[in-house]
């Protein structure tokens, strides 16, 4: 603070560094003043006079600063002074009963009312005065905070400042000769008006920064971006702009600072994907020509979780200034304690950032160090982390401070990618990482050396975070449809001659607007655009647009042929060619059903080993046909860029875990390999005869036993497939598995005992098992009666009702919400009068159950009406919920406590009109309470009450006393609507 004080204008320790230092913010009076007091009113024109001089002359100063951290210092100590200034200036303009020459303040009255320590002693009280209120912990605006949160903050500050004030008068003489009424006036004033006039004076003032200082333009988020909303921003074009004047005075870097420079710059001018990936005859942009800004949200952590969750982000608006963000970032001194952590989606774009962002800042001012930390060991500490990237990268062996000391007054700013990997591939021995960064820079900057961080992330593992004090969190967000169209211009015109070569047409936006879920994230759009080139494949000529289905078979096929195509040497018939790229397509199904079995987005490669041993064997790679066996993970996914490889290297073992770029592209292949191993089933059994021997189902149990199908979007694709299949197949293979579902009840083995992606119970599993079966089921047939799921039950209704609790047992709350929100119930009578149960698959919005007939319920015959009928058992039934546990169950027992307690008996007593559905008259009875009679015809209105008056005749009198009191207030509201003749007998009952 010190060297800021001397480049503000102070030479300490002399008087002269109050007015230099600080301006003549709070200008000394010397006029004959020896007792340490400034008299307010003899330095009116001092403060306003040289805190102006103070502000104008920063630009100077600015320019003899010595480097980055330098400048840093000199911006918030010139800050302090703005925002102190603020506050006297309007306290000058005051319209007071009293004049501010009777206001004597010390120096230590000065600092204590701005919130700073004491001076310590006389000989060092000037400098020391200096030093203590330029280090006032005065607002700073934040660039990840929005304006009204910075002036919200400023106005606090002035707000405090001006009670410490309305405190320090009230103890003065002029206190005394005050009126009340002029007092309340003065406290008004103070209160009211002197904060909001000071954040006026404020704005002037730091508008006058921002003139002699760019840092001060971009500290603030701004708004005017909104004017431009389609605006489309590339490669952080801008950045160097912006931070070009506060980048001038720091000298170039020099020996290997200069070559680690060189080694970013080169990134913008590689493609944004292995050339290798790309068709013969395509081109695939550099990274400056592809990468363009993406928008994001930005917030401060507050707790130990949040940013891994959508609600947590909610209400933070989105922003499309990444650029200025950045900018405001890299100059703030308050990220100098804590790295900003960027959080996306797998191909979002966050890698690319960090090498963007390495290869434009300037290095004149920055000195960029991006560490991969895939390619790092896991157990080094973080400067031998650096100095092992910076070797990567530029093939010399330095230390970190001979790096910094090359930098030549350069800050340092780490960009350390990839958090997420070392989370995945560690458990979670490295969830202190960010704590770990934030004490490296509280470290460097005690060395002297202070540093910038940015930690990139997959936002679905933040979660498992420890978050330092402070932090901040950005995350990118998708990009919307003024992106996507600027991205595809791009691409059109790099390709524009090899469409023209092969007769292909460019991409559009009409054609890529039916499939924008995958075009918002940038490396699933290049992967669409891939797609596209082959034949056009996304512009099909005639017929309807491909389903999302449709679209991923293709999508997935094509790249797995294609894959294949690079490998074979020689002329492969078409026929083999195919069934090779099944094979691919069928290795990326178990590891989509590795991830869907361990309940999590990513799988080890040794995991995945694990799996591809226990269901299949060793063999040799390469080999033909599902039940062969597959070769290593490496082997089956190393070739697919849409698999997400992330590792780490601990102990000179490089870790490895998969993930696919969009999570829908497992949900995909997952629901793919569940029906080609189903529908495999039907290959030996061309009939079904009661005769036939078991059907051998072990590797479907294997697979559908730990995870239930019943996601919306496996369902949609499930429903798209099973649609594509001949209907006879259909109708074949759905009776086969209603015969599996009943096989499945006495199974006592398991023929793939080392598959085990997670630790279940053997019950979880078969009902886990049997839940599958009865979803793909219901898909092919389009919904059947619990007599056909079980034609070998004499009670088909009650063992529909004792396999849904053992569904229920097996999966969690989540998974039984969404496998219960996909299915539909129908209760009615079969010809044989006999009450049957339709079973489907829930179309459309989530509408309230059909109403329950306690005649279908009891077996009685549908209108049966015959006298009401109790069951005893009332008690039973309330404790059993009790019992039960369940928040679901436990939820509805809360809720009914007051019926049971006092209407018990009620709940199991029925009554029917002849022709009419039979009701407990505790349903009865709330149903006239609650529905206020509104919705009920006059007949339907009577009809209820009769059914009322029928069921207390079965309740013993003790209870009947509860039922009355609470049909006095239903009849009082509906007497008027009742026929004299049942107002009779229920005033009767009332008596």
């Amino acid at each position: 603070m010190s060297d800021a004080l001397v480049l503000l204008g102070a030479d300490p320790p002399r008087l002269a560094a109050l007015d230099r230092a600080l301006g003549g913010a709070l200008a000394v009076a010397t006029g004959g003043v020896s007792d340490g007091v400034l008299r307010i009113a003899d330095a009116r024109g001092r403060i306003l006079g040289l805190g102006r001089d103070a502000v104008r002359g920063v630009g100077r100063r600015l320019g003899d600063a010595g480097g980055r951290a330098e400048r840093g210092e000199l911006l918030r100590a010139a800050h302090t002074v703005v925002v102190v200034l603020g506050w006297f200036e309007a306290l000058a303009e005051l319209d007071l009963p009293f004049s501010l020459d009777e206001v004597r303040l010390t120096r230590d009255d000065q600092l204590a009312l701005v919130g700073a320590g004491g001076t310590g002693g006389a000989g060092e009280r000037d400098a020391g005065f200096a030093q203590a209120l330029a280090a006032v912990d005065a607002p700073l605006p934040a660039p990840h905070l929005p304006p009204e949160a910075v002036a919200g903050q400023l106005l606090d500050w002035y707000a405090a400042l001006s009670r410490r004030f309305e405190r320090f008068v009230a103890g003065l003489a002029v206190r005394d000769r005050l009126t009340p009424a002029e007092w309340d006036a003065v406290q008004r004033t103070l209160t009211h008006d002197l904060p909001a006039t000071a954040a006026a004076h404020y704005d002037t003032l730091y508008a006058q920064l921002a003139q002699q200082a760019p840092e001060f333009g971009f500290w603030v988020a701004q708004n005017e971006h909104r004017a431009t909303r389609d605006g489309v921003q590339r490669a952080l074009a801008g950045i160097e702009a912006l931070l070009a004047a506060s980048a001038a005075t720091a000298r170039p870097p020099v020996d290997v600072a200069a070559a680690l420079a060189l080694s970013h710059r080169a990134a913008l001018s590689r493609p944004v994907l292995d050339a290798e990936s790309a068709p013969e005859g395509i081109r695939v942009p550099a990274l400056e020509e592809m990468y363009l800004d993406p928008d994001f949200r930005v917030r401060a952590v507050t707790g130990q979780h949040g940013p891994a969750d959508e609600s947590w982000w909610e209400r933070t608006p989105v922003r499309e200034d990444l650029t200025r963000y950045l900018a405001g970032a890299l100059t703030s001194s308050q990220q100098t304690r804590t790295p900003l952590l960027v959080l996306g989606q797998p191909g979002a774009g966050k890698s690319v950032l960090t090498r963007v962002l390495a290869a434009r800042l300037p290095a004149a001012g920055f000195l960029p160090v991006r560490v991969p930390l895939r390619d790092v060991r896991a157990e080094d500490d973080l400067q031998e982390q650096i100095e092992n990237a910076v070797r990567a990268a530029t093939g010399e062996r330095v230390t970190w401070p001979e790096l910094v000391r090359a930098a030549g007054g350069a800050v340092p700013v780490l960009l350390l990618d990839g958090f997420d990997e070392l989370l995945q591939t560690t458990g979670v021995h490295h969830n202190d990482f960010l704590v770990r960064v934030a004490r490296f820079q509280e470290r460097e900057a005690e060395q002297g050396r202070p540093l910038l961080a940015l930690v990139t992330s997959r936002t679905s593992v933040a979660d498992r975070a420890r978050y330092p004090q402070g932090m901040v969190a950005l995350r990118l967000e998708p990009f919307r449809a003024a992106q996507i169209q600027r991205w595809l211009a791009v691409w059109n015109d790099a390709n524009a001659a090899g469409f023209a070569a092969q007769g292909l047409r460019p991409l559009s936006w009409e054609v890529v607007s039916r499939h924008a879920a995958l075009a918002a994230q940038p490396l699933l759009l290049t992967m669409l655009a891939l797609y596209d080139v082959a034949g056009n494949g996304l512009q099909r000529d005639g017929g309807e647009p491909l389903d999302e289905a449709d679209l991923y078979e293709e999508l997935l096929f094509s790249f797995a042929r294609r894959e294949v195509g690079k490998t074979s040497r020689d002329t492969v018939p078409d026929d083999e060619m195919r069934e090779r790229a099944e094979l691919e397509m069928q290795r990326l199904s178990l590891v989509a059903f590795a991830l869907l079995n361990r309940r999590r987005q990513w799988v080890s490669a040794a995991e995945l080993d694990e799996d591809l041993t226990a269901l299949l064997g060793r063999g040799p790679a390469g080999a033909s046909g599902f039940r062969t066996p597959l070769g290593a993970a490496e082997v089956a996914l190393g070739r697919f860029f849409f698999v997400q490889r992330a590792q780490s290297v601990r102990d000179g073992q490089v870790l490895a875990t998969y993930e696919f770029l969009h999570a829908t592209f497992g949900e995909y292949l997952a629901v793919r390999l569940a029906l080609h191993v189903l529908t495999d089933l039907l290959r030996d059994r061309p009939t079904l005869a009661l005769g036939d021997a078991r059907v051998d189902d072990d590797l479907a149990y294997a697979l559908l036993s730990y995870a239930p199908l019943s996601g919306r979007q496996m369902l949609r694709f499930a429903k798209s497939m099973t649609a594509r299949m001949p209907e006879a197949e259909r109708a074949r293979l759905g009776r086969l598995l209603v015969r599996v579902l009943d096989q499945h009840e006495t199974r006592t083995g398991d023929q793939h005992p080392a598959y085990r992606p997670t630790v279940l119970r053997v019950a979880s599993r078969h009902g886990l098992y049997g839940a599958n079966l009865v979803l793909v089921i219901l898909l092919l047939t389009g919904g059947v009666s619990a007599g056909e799921l079980f034609p070998g039950s004499a009670n088909p209704v009650s063992a529909w009702h004792r396999h849904a609790l053992l569904w229920r047992s097996a999966l969690n709350e989540e998974q039984w919400t969404d496998f219960a929100l996909s299915l539909s119930l129908r209760r009615s009578w079969g010809p044989d009068g006999r009450g049957t149960l339709g079973i489907a698959l829930r179309e459309g919005e989530l509408r309230p159950p059909d109403p329950v007939d306690a005649n279908w319920l009891y077996r009685y015959p549908q209108g049966h009406g015959g006298p009401g009928w109790s069951r005893p058992y009332w008690d039973e039934i309330w404790h059993k919920m009790e019992v039960s546990g369940g928040t679901n169950d436990s939820l509805v027992r809360h809720v009914m406590d007051p019926v049971f307690a006092w209407l018990g008996p009620s709940v199991t007593t029925f009554v029917a009109s002849e022709g009419q559905p039979a009701t407990s008259l505790a349903h009865d009875l709330l149903h006239l309470l609650l529905s206020d009679g509104d919705g009920l015809g006059d007949e339907e209105l009577e009809s209820t009450y009769r059914r009322v008056l029928l069921g207390m005749e079965n309740l013993s009198s003790g209870r009947v006393g509860h039922v009355v009191r609470l049909l006095r207030t239903a009849v009082q509201r509906d007497e008027s609507r009742l026929s004299n003749q049942l107002r009779g007998e229920i005033y009767d009952w009332m008596v």
